[in-house]
């Protein structure tokens, strides 16, 4: 599989990220079979897998670790920080105090000595950006993290973050991971312009939209989402919502799309993706071998012009057809603050 270099590290990973929210309790509870999928896809040729401490409560990160048991050296390993793990208003966020206790919970849990790429999940205005830095640059200086990222960070904070970086000579964020799918291009109007300006590697979650680009969800079904992740993004998968529904009409114009390409609706969507030259890996996140089959088909897939062109008739670039899915969003558009 082809490699790309992960921002301006030096490190090179494979053009698709294997991401494992689907392995544990959330999706395939066995984790023999989720470990044989995980194989399958080294085998492959991905050497770049993405999991979170939050995902099945720390049970994806146990599973990663035992499938990664006799190859962990050939495998550049990220995972995250930051969501609540419960009530404890202290278990979560991005203070040190947290960081410092989260990593060496996922070292155990990975059964390594350091993690690759140790990523933030969200941005919280409410936690100085020098605090966070500070505790990843000492974690980077003490080996057990080789390098920091974010996720869904807007595009002021990625540029605020480094600058703060340069100001107070810390280490500095080498990667941003934001939703980015065919129905989902609010990122492509900032975020993408501005990593693409500061060297930084672009992982992006969530290429089939959840399923949305898949073919799961059709306008004759009344279905909603199945595993226990979906059921937590009401939002995003709720039928009876009305930009739920025009994300379906969206997805079976390219399905038909796809069709008149002599491709799958799974290929048209991680092409898309891995087309876009800020992009460096999109994340994959399969929960059956069948899944797994389906999208690493995409790899080597090249959209024409025509057909590009044809999916912006679609989904206009920069526009994100239910903007639940943009990822972060201002507090200050939240409804209470504007009834404030």
């Amino acid at each position: 599989m082809e490699m790309r270099p992960l921002g301006r590290t030096g490190v090179q990973v494979s053009k698709l990220c294997l991401g494992t929210m689907m392995f544990g309790d959330w999706g395939t509870k066995d984790h023999d079979e989720s470990i044989k999928i995980i194989h399958r896809a080294l085998d492959a040729g991905i050497n770049f897998v993405d999991t979170a401490d939050v995902y099945s409560q720390g049970e994806s990160e146990e599973i990663v670790g035992k499938a990664l048991r006799g190859r962990r050296d050939d495998i550049v390993l990220a995972t995250k920080f930051f969501m609540p793990f419960d009530d404890d208003p202290n278990h979560r966020g991005g203070s040190r105090r947290w960081i410092m206790r989260s990593v060496e919970d996922s070292l155990r849990r990975l059964g390594t000595d350091h993690i690759d790429l140790y990523q933030v999940h969200r941005w919280d205005p409410a936690v100085d950006l020098d605090e966070t830095l500070g505790a990843l640059t000492d974690l980077v200086r003490a080996g057990k993290i080789r390098y920091f990222g974010h996720s869904t960070y807007p595009a002021s904070t990625i540029v605020e973050a480094q600058w703060v970086a340069e100001k107070r000579g810390r280490e500095r964020f080498v990667t941003e991971q934001p939703p980015y799918n065919i129905l989902v291009r609010n990122i492509e109007n900032e975020v993408l312009p501005v990593a693409q300006r500061y060297g930084l590697g672009v992982i992006p979650y969530s290429p089939l939209a959840g399923g949305w680009l898949s073919g799961r969800y059709r306008k004759d079904s009344q279905d909603g989402p199945m595993s226990e992740a979906r059921k937590r993004l009401a939002a995003r998968f709720d039928l009876s919502l009305p930009e739920n529904q025009r994300k379906l009409d969206a997805a079976e114009q390219l399905a038909r799309l796809a069709d008149d390409a002599g491709l799958t609706l799974v290929q048209l969507a991680i092409a898309f993706v891995l087309r876009h030259p800020a992009i460096t890996a999109p994340i994959i996140g399969p929960r059956t071998m069948d899944h797994l089959e389906s999208q690493l088909a995409a790899a080597d897939v090249e959209l024409s012009a025509d057909v590009l062109d044809r999916i912006d008739a679609i989904v206009p670039p920069g526009l994100t057809i239910n903007p639940a899915e943009n990822g972060w969003v201002s507090p200050s558009l939240q409804p209470s603050a504007r009834r404030r």
